[in-house]
């Protein structure tokens, strides 16, 4: 299907006598968000692993725009096109937010460093890191260390590092973990400002409801290692097996922020 970016078919991942991926099959399609969600211990975390290449599967394959990147490695993938986030924040604390990010694009770009070159030599890579930056939203504190940022600012951050790569494909894993409510709205927003330049694809695991069920176009529920449900967020929060094993009390929400999509 030339929709379809992102692939996994009969993927499976065993640990010893545990399996945390029981033969799950996903179609992501281009300029989509979305989203990953289970309970804990369904295996949507070893999903988002197996797709990203953190783990290798026991069985089954990952494809990306049709190609089989199954046992590509890591540092590969991110020259294809595809670009991770972690739960924890991976940021230089002690670097300005425009350095954090012009170092990114370095890296993608394979230019050696050189310790005898003036950091302001690199004026291309300066350009595309404020194009990240302003992105979002940190246009204003792009001089400023990054250790200064709350923690909502330092998950922007680490989106616009991700962005100065100008990836087809982002990975997001918990982007709104350990972050203050007040803070999450504004994190949407961010996600949605980057949706909404129609050249990028997003993938999420995410414990948020409200999150989930306002940016995203696909919901995947995983349960015990399968795959439990698909679809819009509509028919997600519609669905009884889902409300049963997953939503439970969240479902009076979920459904009232699915109404508001």
């Amino acid at each position: 299907m030339t929709d379809v970016i992102l692939q996994s078919r009969n993927l499976r991942k065993e640990f010893g006598g545990l399996i945390a991926v029981d033969d799950v099959s996903l179609d992501v399609t281009y300029g989509s968000v979305h989203s990953i969600i289970g309970p804990n211990g369904a295996g949507k975390t070893t999903l988002f692993n197996l797709l990203t290449g953190h783990y290798k599967p026991t069985r089954g394959q990952v494809f990306f725009k049709g190609q089989d990147i199954t046992h590509v490695p890591l540092h590969r993938r991110a020259h294809l096109g595809m670009g991770r986030s972690f739960q924890i924040t991976n940021i230089f604390p002690n670097l300005t937010v425009l350095e954090n990010v012009r170092l990114a694009v370095q890296a993608l770009n394979r230019t050696q460093f050189n310790i005898l070159r003036r950091a302001d030599s690199f004026k291309d890579f300066a350009a595309r890191a404020y194009e990240a930056i302003e992105i979002v939203g940190l246009r204003d504190l792009a001089l400023a260390p990054a250790t200064v940022l709350p923690h909502g600012g330092k998950r922007k951050l680490e989106l616009a590092i991700l962005l100065a790569a100008d990836p087809e494909l982002l990975l997001l894993d918990e982007p709104t973990a350990g972050m203050a409510s007040e803070q999450v709205p504004e994190l949407i927003k961010t996600i949605d400002t980057i949706r909404q330049q129609g050249n990028k694809t997003i993938v999420l695991v995410e414990h948020n409801m409200n999150v989930v069920m306002n940016i995203s176009h696909r919901i995947t529920v995983m349960n015990l290692g399968k795959l439990l449900a698909e679809g819009t967020p509509a028919e997600i929060a519609a669905d009884k097996t889902v409300q049963n094993v997953y939503l439970g009390g969240l479902y009076s929400d979920t459904m009232e922020a699915a109404r508001n999509e």
